[in-house]
């Protein structure tokens, strides 16, 4: 069993009865779910994944006032709860996983990932927001959630970047993809700077993955899983992921050269049918100038181009 398929079960086994019986005057009030960090959040857990943060648990969000009122005594409850469900237990917390389950107070479980207590409400406060860390507070699943305050909340996440931060970012890896890809990767192997080389592969390589994670309009997981979790969307995904996968495996350096090349056409294939950019270069460093002038808003689309 996943670790979210554990979760679940063991909410409806433990938690949702305790809080019927003790706490059922703020029933309404209390969110039950399992979302953050870990793999099973992901529902990318296996074998390898039970050494550490990981068994039967689950995350409740309670609204403010409840909290203030119920928050210590309901977590005094949680604990007391069996550590063993389904033939899994106890969780085993390391070091740095302590309170990646639990009780939270629903604005501070998000200001914990993104530094606020609401949605973002602005462009700025938007292109401030990386990735990753979006991705972290909206993986998972919610169990449960009668009064909707947590997945209000969590929806406005989902529905991502607004068109202009999103134009922006595509823009910002059209300029490193090409430098890094391009450009500076073949260079630095023939001066056999192949620490120089091998970066650049990476840097190539992550943006590349960040890229179908924008044109698919889904936040990117951090390095991790960033690979693995990219094969299942449906734009570039399955091509981009075997693809990365080849160049980094592959010691020939010039089926690299033709790896970088297939991926960037395919990118800019997808440029045009999303009428991102109708450029014809095959450079993708000529794409992103036109993406930008795409931005409506002026102070953004004014910005330097390879920050996003």
């Amino acid at each position: 069993m996943q670790g979210l398929e554990l979760a679940e079960k063991y909410y409806n086994h433990y938690g949702r009865p305790l809080i019927l019986e003790k706490f059922n005057v703020y029933e309404s009030r209390i969110a039950a779910g399992l979302v953050g960090d870990g793999s099973e959040c992901y529902g990318f857990d296996d074998e390898f994944s039970r050494d550490h943060d990981w068994g039967p648990s689950f995350c409740l969000w309670l609204t403010n006032q409840a909290y203030q009122l119920i928050g210590t005594a309901l977590q005094a409850e949680i604990d007391k709860l069996p550590q063993d469900f389904a033939g899994y237990g106890p969780r085993q917390v390391s070091a740095y996983g302590d309170k990646r389950v639990g009780i939270f107070e629903t604005g501070r479980f998000y200001h914990h990932f993104i530094g606020l207590d609401r949605p973002p409400a602005s462009l700025e406060e938007w292109l401030r927001l990386p990735e990753d860390t979006l991705a972290v507070c909206t993986n998972g699943k919610v169990f449960y959630d009668p009064l909707g305050e947590f997945t209000k909340f969590r929806n406005a996440l989902k529905e991502f970047y607004p068109e202009d931060v999103r134009l922006k970012k595509i823009a910002a890896r059209c300029m490193t993809i090409a430098q890094f890809g391009q450009y500076n990767f073949k260079r630095c192997v023939k001066r056999q700077e192949y620490v120089a080389a091998g970066y650049a592969q990476a840097k190539f390589c992550s943006d590349v993955i960040s890229m179908v994670f924008l044109l698919n309009r889904v936040y990117k997981p951090f390095f991790k899983w960033m690979h693995r979790a990219m094969r299942g969307l449906p734009i570039l995904g399955e091509y981009v992921y075997t693809a990365v996968n080849d160049l980094v495996t592959t010691p020939d350096y010039d089926q690299k050269y033709s790896l970088i090349e297939d991926i960037c056409t395919a990118i800019r294939r997808e440029f045009q049918y999303q009428g991102l950019s109708d450029s014809a270069s095959d450079f993708l460093l000529d794409h992103g100038p036109v993406i930008q002038q795409k931005i409506q808003n002026p102070n953004l689309r004014a910005r330097n181009i390879l920050v996003g």
